[in-house]
């Protein structure tokens, strides 16, 4: 099979097509014929030596998948060959063909194209472990994202209207921000130009956020504390301005925060089950009816994967980069 691999770790320009063999299933999985694969922040971090693949996985990058399943193992019951499915996947998705456990896969939603399908699982099994089951966002509550136009952002804000929060975000520029006002946001910060923390407030007669979805890290920490409520919630999922900084973490006691985070790649297959459960059942519903849906930015065909990691980090992106694969 045709696959993408990392020649060595550095800048896009490392990854490079190649063949690799067609991998098997094994009890319990699929072997998914992949149309399209989605691109994250974590396939950067691993082209560049910062986010090794967890043990047993593929080292081709790539953390979902859409495509019809060619194969499967002797345990599995739920899917058969021809099924379209999409699929979170511990690696391996910049491939003609990936494996993948039964469990964590799940239907293409009805009406959905492959590529739209590849940009689903990491942002939904991502959201809604983090807002939803570790963060406990509840109706009506306040919901803060950073980076409100990112894959995680734009599925955060349609998720959190969906099940009734009002949800503010910060972007860095006017047009995110409308992209985001456009997805239903009730409030667009440009962080360019405004203090997040004042605009939170105002917007929320001085009470802060009840959850606050972070991938910025660095200062925003502090800020953080300063923008959320008493009883408020952080969920820390990235650090793209870094991991260490010096925070006043009196606002943790006398606010009674709860400043907390996690990964997801590495996390086992029953717990990545758990939360395709929830989706089939709570999700689902929503995708086959539109009523949330990825937003799309740019697709490009597996051999141009370097130009998608190119737009990934230059930042320019709404939304979802996505591989078509075949």
């Amino acid at each position: 099979m045709k696959a993408v691999e990392i020649r060595e770790p550095g800048g896009p320009e490392v990854l490079q097509l190649t063949d690799r063999p067609k991998p098997e299933p094994a009890d319990g999985e699929l072997l998914i014929a992949v149309r399209a694969a989605g691109v994250n922040r974590p396939d950067c971090l691993q082209r560049m030596g910062a986010y090794p693949p967890p043990p047993g996985a593929p080292d081709i990058p790539g953390l979902e998948v859409a495509g019809e399943v060619e194969a499967v193992g002797s345990a599995v019951r739920d899917f058969e060959p021809g099924d379209r499915v999409c699929a979170l996947v511990p690696g391996g998705g910049y491939a003609e063909y990936c494996t993948v456990h039964a469990t964590n896969a799940l239907p293409v939603p009805s009406g959905f194209s492959f590529s739209e399908a590849a940009a689903i699982p990491e942002t939904y099994f991502t959201v809604w472990h983090n807002v939803f089951q570790r963060g406990a966002l509840k109706p009506g509550e306040v919901l803060l994202v950073h980076g409100g136009s990112s894959g995680i952002g734009t599925t955060a804000i349609q998720l959190a209207k969906a099940f009734g929060s009002k949800v503010i975000v910060t972007a860095g520029s006017e047009e995110k921000c409308q992209a985001c006002r456009d997805l239903g946001a009730d409030l667009a910060i440009n962080y360019r130009t405004d203090d997040f923390v004042k605009a939170v407030k105002q917007e929320t007669d001085g009470d802060g956020a009840n959850l606050i979805l972070d991938m910025v890290g660095g200062d925003y920490i502090t800020r953080n504390y300063e923008a959320a409520a008493v009883e408020g919630r952080i969920v820390q999922i990235a650090f793209l301005r870094g991991r260490k900084t010096e925070a006043d973490f009196s606002l943790l006691m006398m606010k009674r925060l709860v400043h907390t985070g996690s990964t997801l790649r590495a996390r086992s297959v029953v717990f990545k089950s758990d939360i395709a459960s929830e989706l089939r059942r709570r999700v689902w519903p929503l995708l086959a009816k539109r009523s949330v849906a990825p937003v799309m930015d740019t697709l490009f065909p597996l051999e141009r994967a370097s130009a998608a990691h190119s737009r990934m980090e230059e930042g320019d992106h709404i939304g979802k980069i996505v591989l078509d694969v075949a």
